[in-house]
């Protein structure tokens, strides 16, 4: 096999448009409740989006183990380090999701929620720790994501190996 499955490249696009989502809705709600302009409805649309994210990330898992994956192409330290960087950007596309949950869970919001009160929303997450995992992982996402694309770039315009092809929907 020299291509990942139908299935495993739709998910694949389909987490990136997500996360791509995730970010912008992330950024709005963040920028309104500054502004004292949060609402219910951008917080659960972005916890949404993010729970979809968390979904999709678990399908891939599910997906790798019923469908055959392509072999590595090399054994080199870059090869090695191109594999670290995916199991941790695995790691983070759970963990992101999961400590927005949290902040959620630990912070005001969940009272705002339970209430259905907008005026109950914060406008700071002092002391939600939750909050401040969230954001550094996001920070590491953004990080991860730069590199990986960095990464395919260089095998396509530098290395000319062709392992984008892998990730494509058009069959060889």
């Amino acid at each position: 096999m020299t291509q990942y499955s139908k299935r495993m490249v739709i998910v694949h696009w389909l987490t990136l448009a997500l996360l791509i989502a995730a970010w912008f809705l992330g950024d709005a709600v963040n920028e309104a409740r500054k502004e004292d302009g949060a609402t219910l409805l951008g917080y659960a649309v972005h916890g949404l989006v993010g729970g979809a994210v968390l979904l999709f990330t678990l399908a891939r898992f599910y997906f790798r183990n019923q469908d055959d994956v392509p072999p590595p192409l090399g054994d080199t330290l870059l090869d090695k380090v191109a594999k670290g960087i995916h199991y941790a950007l695995y790691a983070v596309l759970i963990l992101v999701p999961l400590s927005g949950m949290m902040q959620i869970l630990t912070s005001d919001v969940y009272a705002a929620f339970t209430a259905w009160d907008v005026s109950l929303l914060p406008k700071k997450f002092t002391g939600v720790t939750a909050h401040e995992v969230h954001e550094i992982l996001v920070n590491v996402l953004i990080v991860l994501v730069v590199v990986h694309v960095l990464g395919a770039l260089k095998h396509q315009f530098i290395s000319k190996d062709g392992i984008m092809e892998r990730m494509s929907l058009r069959r060889k």
